[in-house]
């Protein structure tokens, strides 16, 4: 079985390689292909795989091109890793944003829809050509933001494109540990979209032990999103949220916190990640070692501002180990083998809430079998939520219209209608900074 990697020079590839490592089943993955507009980035990752691959037996061929149509032809799933701009357009699109007052954060808010604006054209022609020459595949979406990417390629892929996070798997995983549940005996019901959902409950021998949780204050302050968001909030509001919703619910205070960082996130990545592959350019340098030390730094700072804002603390050991090649890895054996799993996903909604189209991609639990990923049914959200759901799916939409007609004013009014950006005049200026530093936003008229 073929697995092409979109975004092959990526850096958090050698984890979706290091569990394929693992997997000794039938009708495993035997050949690896990954594709990059990055020739060196590429040879960077190559030489990390190749050294993971070293002490392990039968590991899957690995094989890499910068040709896209080469990539996608053969392939029975392409994993869809891409970042358009790179991380230094991350760090635009943070620093454009935060010069007018407002979140730049890479998927929530200003920094989210630019990132969108750039990356849904990419996507779509992706979505065209796998279509085109790989009509059976499978397409999983890891790129960001992945509910509004995912939807876009849906719109030329149907169902056969899903979209993964490990977000709400972290968040079950973190809650059913505190219950003393094992996260494998768990259902958990979450419900939104992608970085913008909430636990109602989570249920284990027939009984939703979420109550217990809301009702002991110190037991919701042990673990990273009670720390987060505060007890006494996850109270009022019956359920514990994506940690994405911090942007949301402490808007300020994360603000004010990316102003007073030495450096954005996006900055922090993009000169972690140089240092890193300009290492790799010593063909001596010991590659896997590198990245190991590189992946810790990563991992340990993600949200530091907000967990500085917060008061939260540093992140707890058992929440460094990421997680979303697990999820990628779970959905394509439940398809390919017919195994079947219950996993969080981002997929069309086709009814499931009821305040949305049928082709709006939500995130929630869904059955996983050869036949792809089917959405469970959930009660309604409850009023406070629709809202914010559906005012973000509204901007979603309007980055697809700015998107695929070129439209300048679909894009201010995306920037406009966002809960984040608070004036208007705000949205023509986004736009017009972001046009200016973004090479690949030029198709706005």
């Amino acid at each position: 079985m073929r697995l092409t990697i979109l975004g092959g020079g990526g850096f958090r590839v050698p984890l979706v390689y290091g569990a394929l490592l693992t997997d000794r089943a039938e009708g495993r993955v035997t050949e690896v292909v990954l594709h990059d507009v990055d020739a060196g980035r590429l040879s960077a990752v190559t030489r990390v795989l190749a050294e993971q691959a070293a002490e392990a037996t039968d590991a899957p061929a690995v094989r890499a091109t910068t040709d896209l149509d080469e990539a996608l032809r053969g392939a029975d799933f392409v994993f869809s890793a891409i970042r358009v701009g790179g991380l230094a357009g991350r760090a635009e699109d943070e620093r454009v944003a935060l010069a007018e007052g407002v979140l730049g954060q890479e998927t929530v808010g200003a920094g989210g829809i630019a990132y969108g604006l750039r990356t849904v054209p990419v996507a779509v022609d992706i979505a065209r050509r796998a279509a085109r020459l790989a009509p059976d595949a499978w397409v999983i979406n890891f790129t960001n933001p992945a509910g509004l990417v995912t939807e876009a390629m849906s719109r030329h892929l149907g169902d056969r494109v899903i979209g993964i996070c490990d977000s709400p798997v972290g968040l079950g995983r973190r809650i059913a540990r505190v219950l003393g549940v094992p996260p494998g005996d768990a259902w958990i019901d979450y419900v939104g979209l992608n970085h913008l959902g909430w636990v109602r409950g989570l249920r284990h021998a027939g009984r939703d032990l979420l109550p217990r949780l809301l009702g002991d204050p110190e037991l919701l302050g042990s673990f990273e999103e009670g720390r987060l968001f505060g007890p006494k909030w996850l109270r009022s509001l019956g359920a514990i949220p994506n940690e994405y919703l911090h942007y949301y619910y402490f808007n300020r205070e994360a603000v004010e916190a990316y102003q007073r960082a030495e450096k954005t996130r996006g900055a922090f990545l993009r000169d972690q990640q140089a240092a890193f592959y300009e290492g790799l350019n010593d063909p001596a340098a010991p590659a896997l070692a590198a990245w190991n030390r590189t992946r810790a730094e990563r991992e340990a700072t993600y949200m530091a501002e907000n967990r500085e804002a917060a008061g939260a603390g540093e992140r707890e050991e058992d929440d460094l180990s990421g997680g979303y090649e697990k999820v990628a890895l779970a959905l394509m054996r439940a398809i390919a083998r017919d195994e079947r799993a219950t996993l969080i996903l981002n997929v069309r909604n086709q009814g499931v809430l009821s305040v949305l189209d049928a082709d709006a991609v939500i995130e929630v639990p869904c059955l996983v079998d050869a036949n792809g990923a089917h959405p469970v049914a959930v009660d309604p959200l409850p009023g406070h939520a629709t809202g914010l759901v559906c005012a973000v799916k509204a901007v979603e939409r309007e980055v697809l219209t700015a998107a695929e007609s070129g439209s300048r004013a679909a894009a201010v009014k995306a920037f406009a209608l966002h809960p984040l950006v608070d004036s208007v005049n705000v949205a023509h200026r986004l736009v017009e900074g972001y046009t200016r530093v973004h090479p690949g936003l030029a198709y706005l008229g």
